[in-house]
């Protein structure tokens, strides 16, 4: 079934494109919408061109977080003035109730918004993550009280397990699910997405490009755009990857059996266990940037760039042969990626 629809604006000069419902929360977004995560490499003024190109174009929902440094304050400083022309979501680790109270009230701030839409519990990681936000004196008890404030409208959960997140939803206390979802991890379409959808629980994708690891990002957003999810947030830090990644809903068409052998490939490429630059590992306690180097070392093994790689790898300020092992690393991957045998690997192959 085709999901998609868009007709061009003249007036207003942009594309008007498909917006679909946010389960249970009514909310009409872009299926195509702005992941904030990357703007934190931007300058404030860079951002701000970001930003305002994302309106423009017709974009209406923008994800960001606490964690993302200062993604918030850049939103704050752009859009505050602009409040009323998108849907507004952020998110906060904070697991118990008073972290999540002070988290909400920084974000409204940092923002310079009177309410945010949507308010998601952040990377649910393990059961007593789960546990921990749900029980008396949990994080779920401050969005509740947040909610009947008015300083957020809707409660959400994000993660990267696709079994907590269904333990999650299954309490019937989320409106929105955020999940890794792209052709390569395909998980969440088994179970996540039926149960949600029975639960009139609105389904946002993040990492639709692979954390920016894909290299064919048009066929991997139309992949996803086949999907009946909400939205997609590919993220975004330049005025040229909005406009590129809105071809894929402007200009959507199915994919044919080529793109989707395409696609295939790809996949058997980068493999199941790849590393999706979430950043979640970083920093490193000795200042290795871990993403750069494993995708230095993807590029060198399987994108056949020999003599070019070395040459960018031995230009890193710190390399991987400095890891410490010390593990931090490996505790916070969502993905639970053996990052030290990982780094070891590359600075074997790379030195």
């Amino acid at each position: 079934m085709n999901f998609v629809k868009a007709s061009l604006n003249k007036k207003e000069g942009f594309v008007a494109m498909e917006k679909r419902r946010l389960g249970r929360t009514g909310l009409e977004v872009t299926a195509i919408s702005f992941g904030a995560l990357p703007m934190q490499r931007c300058t404030m003024d860079e951002a701000g061109l970001v930003l305002q190109t994302v309106l423009a174009t017709g974009i209406n929902f923008i994800d960001t977080a606490r964690a993302y440094t200062d993604s918030e304050a850049k939103i704050g400083r752009h859009l505050s003035e602009r409040r009323s022309e998108f849907y507004l979501a952020s998110k906060s680790m904070a697991r118990n109730k008073d972290a999540m109270a002070k988290d909400i009230d920084i974000s409204l701030a940092t923002m310079k918004t009177e309410y945010i839409d949507l308010y998601q519990v952040h990377n649910i990681k393990t059961r007593e993550d789960l546990d921990s936000v749900m029980e008396p004196g949990g994080a779920l008890e401050a969005l509740k009280e947040a909610k009947q404030a008015g300083k957020i409208r809707n409660i959400g959960v994000t993660g990267h397990s696709v079994e907590l997140l269904a333990q999650a939803v299954r309490t019937n206390e989320f409106s929105t699910v955020q999940v890794p979802f792209n052709f390569i991890e395909t998980k969440a379409r088994e179970e996540l997405f039926p149960l949600a959808k029975s639960l009139d629980v609105g389904i946002i994708i993040m990492k639709p490009l692979g954390g920016g690891q894909v290299t064919q990002h048009n066929l991997a957003l139309r992949f996803i755009l086949e999907h009946e999810v909400s939205t997609a947030i590919p993220g975004m830090d330049i005025v040229q990857q909005v406009h590129e990644n809105l071809k894929a809903l402007t200009e959507y068409k199915p994919l044919n059996a080529e793109e989707q052998e395409s696609l295939r490939q790809e996949a058997e490429i980068l493999g199941p266990n790849f590393c999706r630059r979430c950043g979640y590992c970083m920093p490193c306690a000795v200042g290795i940037d871990i993403p750069q180097n494993f995708i230095f070392h993807l590029q060198y093994t399987r994108y056949g760039l020999t003599e070019a790689i070395p040459k960018r790898y031995a230009s890193l300020a710190v390399k991987a042969s400095e890891c410490i092992d010390c593990g931090i690393c490996e505790d916070r991957c969502p993905y639970d990626l053996p990052i030290r045998a990982r780094l070891k690997q590359v600075a074997s192959d790379l030195a």
